[in-house]
């Protein structure tokens, strides 16, 4: 007599399980005194007590210890960490003490993003961080080599379309066309244009004055200035860095985008994913025809398409994210009573329906325009105040699946309620005739 269990077992071809680049302890180590620096942050006085009573030899003593401990925790760390591709799964096994297994299956990967840290860059490794469909937290592989990485990162895309095991390592990575290019001046001088970095900067230079005349102290002064000049540089450095040399190309796997001064990424926006587009307008960016395109990704953290472009090119990019949509031309703006409720900025809402989405504006100075499909919508409600029901006005919110909310605010109160009723109908045929989200179709 055969146990079927069994006999499968023996027949099922053994996985090969393979281990992360050899350059991996060497990051894992830092986390015994990762330990130590957060516990000093925590307690500062009482880490500044404990080492005041600590002797040079005792200090030497401890960092003779400290550092093959790291390295023996790095290594083992490394040692004990294993993946493995099935034929329906992405197998992660970590943990030195306690054991951790992640089952990733492949069709639920909507997702994979290939990252390489400065450091990173220069050891020739990468990071694989892994979007799954209902997970909060993506699993990541780091660091694999850069080639691995991105052969890796192929073969996943590729069984998540569906193809089998042995066609999906010999797809490799489907080709991408550019579609857009942000030149590092173009977006230096948006950054200089931003209400924002003016903000801080105009603080930094009214705030001090005003100081001195009040205090005449140099040292208030420069307590207050450097931190205002500080934040005004390093926003805007920050994001400079983040968003050099963006490249946004098209391939059979979804929008492919990047980026990165120091560390470069490698993202992808995964087809039928995107829950909400929205176009940013900033007041100074208007005579220039520019706008910053932003995105709500069920599941995923990316969330810029494009930081900077003419208009004409950010649609043409929209179209790809959003096939058939087009960007609605002219708004509806609230009836003018809508004043008595908010004064001057009621100017700034707008919105548009069209067969395909629902589209709401708001901001005087900095307009945002958000995009979201009808498929996309999972509930819709209304609002209405005491101040409202006075004027006879509503707001009207679309819930989307990236827990996002987007608002048309101030609409007459009989129009909102036919706006609900419809919009709810909407959203039922959008979803019926939504194509599937699949890659490579």
């Amino acid at each position: 007599m055969t146990t079927p269990g069994l006999d499968d077992a023996a027949v099922r071809p053994s996985v090969a399980e393979r281990r992360l680049h050899p350059v991996t302890p060497f990051r894992r180590a830092w986390a015994p005194v990762t330990v130590l620096a957060g516990w000093g942050v925590h307690d500062p006085s009482g880490a500044q007590e404990q080492l005041q009573r600590l002797t040079s030899t005792m200090l030497l003593a401890g960092v003779a210890v400290l550092v093959p401990v790291a390295g023996l925790y790095g290594f083992l760390s490394w040692w004990f960490t294993h993946f493995a591709v099935t034929d329906t799964e992405l197998r992660i096994r970590t943990g030195l003490l306690f054991r951790r297994t992640a089952h990733i299956r492949l069709e639920r990967i909507q997702a994979v993003d290939v990252t390489r840290p400065l450091l990173a860059r220069v050891a020739g490794v990468a990071k694989l961080r892994i979007d799954v469909v209902g997970a909060d937290k993506k699993d990541e592989l780091a660091f694999l080599g850069e080639r691995e990485a991105r052969v890796l990162r192929a073969e996943l895309l590729a069984r998540a379309a569906g193809f089998t095991p042995e066609t999906a390592r010999e797809v490799g990575e489907a080709p991408a066309h550019e579609l857009l290019h942000v030149p590092p001046r173009e977006l230096a001088l948006s950054l200089a244009l931003t209400g924002a970095t003016w903000g801080s900067l105009a603080a930094a230079l009214v705030v001090p004055p005003v100081l001195w005349f009040a205090t005449h102290s140099v040292w208030t002064v420069l307590a207050v200035a450097l931190p205002l000049l500080g934040t005004a540089g390093a926003r805007s450095a920050g994001r400079f860095v983040a968003e050099y040399d963006w490249t946004v190309g098209e391939s059979p796997d979804g929008l492919r985008i990047d980026h990165g001064l120091l560390d470069r990424a490698h993202e992808t926006v995964p087809p039928g994913r995107v829950q909400t587009v929205r176009i940013v307008e900033p007041l100074l960016w208007r005579r220039l025809g520019w706008v910053r395109v932003e995105l709500d990704v069920a599941g995923s953290d990316n969330s810029v398409l494009v930081p900077v472009a003419p208009r004409a090119v950010a649609e043409s990019v929209i179209a790809q994210v959003l096939p058939g949509v087009t960007v609605p031309a002219s708004l509806s703006r609230p009836p003018r009573r809508a004043g008595w409720r908010v004064p001057l900025w009621w100017r700034g809402q707008g919105l548009a329906v069209t067969d395909t989405v629902f589209a709401a504006r708001s901001g005087l100075l900095r307009r945002r325009l958000a995009l979201v499909p009808h498929a996309k919508v999972q509930s819709v409600r209304l609002t209405q105040g005491p101040w409202e029901r006075l004027w006879r006005l509503a707001d009207v919110h679309v819930d989307t699946g990236a827990d996002k909310s987007v608002t048309a605010r101030l609409r007459d109160a009989e129009d909102a309620a036919r706006l609900l009723r419809a919009q709810a109908e909407r959203s039922r045929t959008g979803r019926r005739d939504a194509r599937p989200d699949r890659w490579m179709a």
